[in-house]
């Protein structure tokens, strides 16, 4: 009888960055399986140009910077640390001109004729994400078939091959409507990360019912022309908060709410669960350690208020939405998440102002960009030293975002 002898060869190790040969497409069950492996993501985007006025080289350019602060933002703490590595390096798969070659005799906010106008619009989303999905834009995007170069793939395709991952578009906003800024219909798990077949949740900010599942995640962001990486970097965040409170995976909100305090009334009984819900009150910090609200005509203070990571409109010292300049300072754990390093086991708090942020004024200068550089930083990322709630090292949320 034969017998077979071992070659000495090693077995092949398994990948440390996605996508790679064995997982390439959003919602794989590789990534869930070996989601504390990875120490880096390479998203792929199809981009779709719908400013008429905005060159493809303009449009690129706009792309690639906001690719940049994406990048940077996925430094686990890297104001802290030069060293910490970018984990999300996206990249474009394709950019794609639909602008119009000439003026059109109706401008409509001066995006173009291929733009998929809402069919008789009135206000509100003026923009039909399921047209997006079909044969026109497959004709539009003529991405071929690795396999077949004769057939042109469609938008479902490019995401099950995983030569797609989000797509982006830029457009105008104006008196014609808008967009969303960043939906998401996402593949939903269980508590043990497993995929519920068929099963998917709304996770952006904002919904379209016409966005079909394709039986894979897929984030649809649009970018307006006018504007910088800061205020795409707001609607990336508001889409984050949205998956992470969507229960896609459940994993992941009851931490995101503790970081973002979306647990207001359960920690200090306030009638809101999140300062989002204030009913557009003025927020004053008498003390560090004191959050003092007007409420139905009486004021009304919480006192030991200590907060840790904020939301996307919200610093933990801001007075309105949008304050990115209050020098109050508050105690915050922003920097020490779940890391139990304070007395008695807690999160050490610190004195906090918007100076902590300073760095990114420059980098990332318009909407709430310079805070939200600082506050994805502090999302629980690579090599972060948080703890989930057994005292296991807590889970990279960044690769939640392809699950």
């Amino acid at each position: 009888m034969a017998h077979s002898h071992a070659t000495g060869t090693k077995p092949a190790a398994i990948p440390d960055v996605w996508p790679n040969p064995i997982s390439r497409a959003n919602s794989d069950e590789w990534l869930a399986r070996n989601h504390d492996r990875l120490r880096e993501m390479r998203p792929r985007l199809l981009v779709l140009n719908f400013a008429n006025g905005v060159t493809a080289a303009q449009g690129r350019a706009k792309v690639n910077e906001l690719i940049n602060v994406l990048g940077e933002a996925s430094r686990y703490q890297g104001y802290r640390d030069p060293a910490a590595p970018r984990f999300l390096r996206y990249s474009v798969e394709k950019f794609v001109d639909l602008t119009d070659p000439a003026p059109l005799a109706e401008p409509l906010d001066h995006n173009s004729s291929l733009y998929p106008r809402v069919p008789n619009w009135k206000e509100g989303i003026n923009f039909d994400y399921r047209r997006l999905f079909t044969p026109e834009f497959d004709r539009l995007y003529d991405v071929r078939d690795p396999k077949d170069p004769a057939r042109r793939l469609s938008l479902k395709e490019m995401v099950n091959q995983g030569l797609v991952h989000e797509v982006w578009f830029l457009a105008y906003q104006g008196k014609y409507g808008s967009p969303y800024e960043s939906i998401e219909v996402k593949q939903a798990y269980d508590a043990r990360f497993r995929k519920l077949p068929g099963q998917w949740k709304q996770a952006g900010n904002g919904a379209d019912p016409g966005q079909p599942f394709i039986g894979r995640s897929l984030r649809i962001l649009f970018i307006n022309a006018e504007r910088g990486p800061g205020c795409a970097l707001e609607s990336l965040s508001h889409s984050f908060e949205g998956m992470a409170r969507s229960d896609a995976v459940p994993y992941l909100r009851p931490y995101f709410e503790e970081f973002g305090g979306f647990n207001l009334d359960r920690r200090y009984h306030t009638p809101f669960d999140s300062l989002y819900g204030r009913n557009g009150s003025e927020l004053d910090y008498p003390t560090p350690g004191t959050l003092a609200y007007p409420w139905n005509g009486e004021k009304r203070v919480v006192t030991h208020y200590l907060p840790a990571g904020g939301n996307v409109h919200f610093t933990p010292n801001g007075r309105h939405d949008y304050d990115l300049t209050n020098p109050q300072p508050v105690m915050s754990t922003i920097e020490h998440f779940r890391m139990g390093d304070g007395s008695g086991g807690a999160d050490q708090a610190e004195l906090w102002t918007p100076q902590a942020f300073e760095r990114y004024r420059a980098f990332c200068p318009d909407c709430m960009g310079p805070w939200l550089v600082y506050w994805r930083q502090n999302f629980p990322g690579y090599r972060n030293r948080a703890k989930d709630a057994t005292g296991r090292p807590m889970k990279n949320w960044w690769p939640f975002l392809f699950y």
